[in-house]
């Protein structure tokens, strides 16, 4: 039997919290000390993790809250999360209950307009829920695409992390977590490209003194998905290697990526070493979209669109 200060510290969430779920869902604990404490059981905080992790996927505190009380839980032992029952399960995807429900959430990030599956990301992110995160991810990856992932559901939330920097200047904890996040679910849904559509490489890396790279990890997933091959070089790439690299593999193109405008110098672009065949070269970023380009360079814009641009130059 657990206190309310130690079930909240497992949870992570205030011991407030608690009270008010139990006074207002009735999601309270079972059994109360001589002096009136409040005391929860395994089967209390079987059903109190389940409406977090309900909470995490999007749902509101009252659907949540009924899932919690309607779901089959068994404790599990040794302390440890609780097992659900797959009979009466509901599924949990996209951040929706399903059968007909109607969740609403979102109330920790700033996410106006959002989908439900980008504040159930939200939720997870605040939580530093890593597991719920990366499940959420995936999903929408699956469902979406990596494209379509990236700029429904990871662009709002890592604007609304940034916008809660600023604002509060807390979270940059969060932030890392979250971007951890994300690169490794851009990572898992990076296929292997064994038949590459593309007689020559496509070499992918970040200006010198850049280390904004995390948009280049959905744009090297989505061109091996389309059985690109991309030779990823990483952040900050020093000029002489980036030289070198160019030398050895004879790319069919190079895409270098500004975030930041002070990092988008033309003269990089201008001394690249030209090979005896063709080289395409894009500036891709937003750190380009207002400098300048030397001549034979394209700009490259959002994400989706430097895909099929970068397609239609090298296969």
């Amino acid at each position: 039997m657990l206190s309310v200060a130690a079930v909240a510290r497992r949870l992570g969430v205030a011991p407030a919290t608690l009270r008010t779920w139990d006074r207002r869902y009735g999601l309270g604990p079972s059994d109360h000390t001589s002096g009136r404490h409040r005391r929860y059981g395994p089967l209390d905080i079987a059903r109190l993790e389940l409406m977090q992790r309900a909470l995490l996927r999007g749902a509101s505190s009252a659907e949540a809250a009924r899932y919690a009380l309607t779901t089959s839980v068994t404790p599990a032992a040794g302390g440890g999360s609780a097992s659900l029952d797959p009979v009466v399960l509901p599924v949990l995807r996209g951040g929706e209950f399903a059968p007909g429900a109607s969740p609403r959430g979102g109330r920790g990030l700033p996410l106006p307009g959002a989908s439900r599956r980008a504040r159930g990301l939200g939720r997870a992110v605040l939580a530093m829920d890593s597991g719920a995160a990366a499940a959420l991810l995936d999903d929408a990856v699956a469902e979406d695409g990596v494209i379509g992932a990236w700029d429904g559901v990871v662009r709002p939330v890592l604007g609304a992390v940034a916008t809660r920097w600023e604002h509060s200047g807390a979270g940059v904890e969060v932030s890392h977590l979250f971007q951890e996040c994300v690169l490794a679910a851009m990572v898992r849904a990076t296929p292997p490209v064994r038949s590459p559509r593309n007689h020559r490489p496509v070499l992918l890396a970040a200006m010198p003194q850049e280390w904004h790279t995390l948009p280049m990890y959905p744009l090297a997933a989505e061109l091996a998905v389309r059985g690109v091959d991309v030779r990823q070089l990483g952040a900050a790439l020093p000029i002489d290697a980036l030289h070198a690299a160019v030398r050895r593999t004879a790319p069919a193109a190079v895409v270098l990526w500004a975030q930041l405008p002070r990092c988008a110098d033309p003269a990089v672009l201008s001394s690249l070493p030209r090979p005896r065949q063709q080289v395409r070269l894009f500036a891709c970023g937003p750190g380009w979209e207002r400098g300048v380009v030397p001549t034979g360079v394209e700009r490259l814009g959002e994400l989706a669109a430097a895909v099929d641009a970068i397609e239609r130059a090298v296969c």
